[in-house]
């Protein structure tokens, strides 16, 4: 939401001298909230005339141990002290091991990193052309969707809202109904190289896979010979309450994507892939100049080993149970609302009209939340999120959105 005249009378000082700056010096393609955040704490921000904040969208999904989490802090902090960067050229301890921890709990194999989800969605698409040599390289994707913003990311991405002035976009990419089997049986041809899709749709709604479909794109995906790509960049590491989304369905990929909480807040992403399928990825095909990095491969490690350590996959299952309670008790409260989905730390409030005044009557009452696809309120709050953070921060939206459906 950009700053209006209106609003620009009760910004703090503070706050309009950051806002002058950005407006004669950043370019203007996001829409900000005329706030300036300053320190965080777990699911705890201030802004910078000291407001305090209750977060359930922290960082766009990538803190997903709250902000400013102890343990990657520190790992973080004593890796600068050592060494900052040194390129790919060169062996990388941390980033070794920290390709193990993920080998470990996903499917195996082995990880290229890079920096952001788009980045690593764009590694997938050079692997299903890579293994043919370019000759099967069509890649079916779902409407709803969402991948990334370079161009091959976004021509992945089945929402023409994101495609729009861009074009031509990169050949190759073919769009099915969210969920629709027999209509992604009728797009495969012999040009056909990979299925890319989202286990949970994240920006698209959060919507769960229907009952039955990745594991059926795991037998067209077996019986033609394609690979099966999970973007797994907002649903992964943790957040659902298993390590990566696909393992609640039993269904193993060949490729996984990972970003956004992968390294707890530090710019991280990685790309998994079986070994059998890694060797395409050959030298001088593919790279990522801060891919791995020390610091990130530092924080990737430290924020496993918070998650094991405070046994924090149990405690997800446990705040998405109150949350499904709670926002479940205002689905029956509120004809306004009509669903709710919650999938571990995913939760998706469907209205019955569009959102964002929602979104602004919540950061009046100091609640940060997040619309997307125009009437869901989507929250991904931290794993770290406490009984009583979920029970005020379902209070305050609560009060919102029957105070925002009782005036229209």
């Amino acid at each position: 939401m950009a700053t209006t005249d209106s609003a620009s009378s009760s910004i703090g000082e503070k706050t309009k001298g950051v806002i002058d700056t950005f407006s004669r010096f950043v370019v203007p393609n996001y829409r900000r909230f005329p706030v300036c955040l300053v320190r965080g704490e777990g699911s705890r921000i201030w802004d910078a005339e000291g407001n305090e904040y209750l977060d359930l969208f922290p960082g766009w999904g990538c803190n997903l141990l709250g902000h400013c989490p102890g343990p990657v802090v520190k790992a973080v902090q004593e890796q600068v002290a050592r060494l900052i960067h040194v390129p790919n050229s060169w062996y990388i301890e941390p980033q070794g091991e920290w390709a193990r921890l993920l080998s470990e709990r996903s499917f195996g194999g082995q990880a290229f990193f890079c920096n952001s989800g788009t980045e690593a969605n764009e590694a997938a698409i050079k692997l299903v052309r890579l293994r043919t040599n370019g000759e099967r390289y069509k890649i079916i994707t779902f409407q709803g969707g969402f991948h990334g913003r370079t161009m091959g990311s976004i021509s992945a991405t089945a929402q023409p809202k994101y495609q729009e002035g861009l074009g031509p976009l990169v050949a190759g990419f073919q769009y099915a109904p969210h969920g629709d089997l027999a209509a992604v049986e009728k797009l495969v041809d012999d040009k056909t190289g990979g299925i890319l899709v989202e286990p949970v749709l994240g920006e698209g709604g959060v919507v769960p896979p229907p009952a039955g479909f990745l594991q059926g794109l795991r037998r067209i995906a077996d019986d033609r010979d394609l690979l099966l790509i999970f973007d797994e960049v907002q649903c992964g590491c943790g957040r659902t309450g298993e390590w990566f989304a696909h393992q609640h369905f039993g269904v193993v990929p060949d490729v996984m994507t990972l970003a956004k909480s992968l390294c707890a807040g530090i710019a991280g992403g990685a790309m998994i892939t079986t070994f059998e399928h890694a060797k395409h990825l050959r030298p001088g095909m593919h790279a990522a100049t801060f891919g791995g990095n020390p610091i990130a491969a530092a924080a990737g490690i430290a924020a496993i080993r918070m998650i094991e350590d405070e046994g924090l996959l149990e405690h997800v299952a446990r705040a998405a149970d109150l949350f499904r309670q709670r926002l479940g008790g205002l689905r029956e409260r509120c004809d306004a609302v009509r669903d709710v989905r919650v999938m571990g730390m995913m939760i998706g409030v469907e209205l019955a009209f569009e959102g964002a005044a929602v979104v602004q009557a919540c950061l009046d009452r100091k609640l940060l939340v997040n619309c997307t696809q125009g009437n869901v309120i989507r929250l991904l709050p931290a794993m770290t999120i406490a009984a009583d953070e979920i029970e005020e921060g379902c209070d305050r939206l609560a009060d919102v959105i029957l105070d925002v459906a009782g005036r229209r």
